[in-house]
């Protein structure tokens, strides 16, 4: 069997690493990914994000399944593509991807299907967004509405901070059109952890819980990075907590998910929060952590 790994981190050296284990498996393609992937499978330099461009590898090269790292590709709808052309992929369609790809739409999901998360607004209002800050107080959350890999959340402690970080999205647009539209929500407090399930929209099969490190920092500070360093399994979370989150979050989400006409099949990755009111989603990702799934 040959098999094409999409990315270039240290998730998709894990998932080739992984993959190469497999008997089946003769041959591993990774596009583009790096030096040390090198080692163990034939770097092909093809970007993520070029749809088109490992479409025509695939079907060149006759690859048998390709895994998709990052979220990026999934969200421009790469699953899709190749499905049509009778490819077998590993990854969500681009329907379903929106769960990762529009944190508006992932929110309005929670709420519809009775999904524990935080209190947010949603906003496309510079105005409107200063004025919800200033009722709701801080800290609160920032939030841009679509993909910045990973940046895109700002945690705000005081008034002053949460204003800026809304120019920042909305008027400066650092994050591009990603900050259009952005979501603000109330600051949970807890242990933060990553829950991801493999699923064809029908079976679920969680993995080992894990826990990433965002803030750039030591001692958790700093603004939040696309994840330093992460560990797995994660201490002090009981058997009927990890219960509680398949039965009250994962089951519903795909349920849900369904329901509207998404059927999700791949990796989905939900970040939560163990509050002392129980488990609350921070987000859902359409695909393998990173760096979770480099532990796990």
């Amino acid at each position: 069997m040959k098999v094409l790994v999409i990315g270039g981190g240290g998730r998709e050296h894990a998932l080739v690493w992984k993959i190469s284990s497999s008997p089946k498996v003769d041959k591993i393609f990774c596009a583009p990914g790096n030096a040390g992937i090198s080692r163990i499978a034939e770097c092909v330099s093809i970007r993520a994000d070029d749809v088109q461009g490992l479409l025509s590898f695939v079907k060149h090269n006759k690859i048998d399944v390709t895994v998709v790292g990052p979220e990026a590709p999934l969200v421009l709808g790469i699953s899709d593509a190749f499905r049509s052309e009778g490819l077998k992929i590993f990854g969500p369609s681009k329907a379903a991807s929106k769960l990762e790809g529009s944190k508006a739409f992932s929110k309005n999901i929670m709420l519809k299907y009775n999904i524990p998360t935080a209190e947010a607004g949603v906003f496309t209002d510079y105005d409107n967004a200063i004025e919800y800050i200033r009722k709701k107080g801080t800290p609160i959350v920032i939030k841009a509405d679509g993909l910045a890999a990973g940046k895109g959340v700002i945690v705000a402690t005081n008034e002053k901070e949460a204003a800026d970080a809304v120019k920042a999205m909305m008027i400066d647009m650092v994050y591009g059109d990603a900050g259009k539209m952005i979501i603000i929500e109330e600051c949970l407090t807890g242990e933060e952890v990553s829950f991801l399930v493999f699923t064809d929209g029908r079976d679920i099969i969680p993995m080992p819980l894990s826990k990433d490190h965002k803030r750039v920092f030591d001692d958790d500070k700093g603004p939040n990075t696309g994840g330093m360093g992460a560990y797995s399994p994660v201490p002090g979370i009981s058997d009927e907590m990890y219960l509680r989150i398949m039965d009250d979050i994962i089951v519903p989400v795909i349920e849900g998910l369904e329901r509207e006409g998404y059927k999700y099949e791949g990796v989905l990755y939900t970040g939560l929060m163990i509050t002392r009111d129980g488990p609350r989603v921070l987000e859902f990702n359409c695909r393998f952590g990173d760096p979770e799934a480099q532990p796990i």
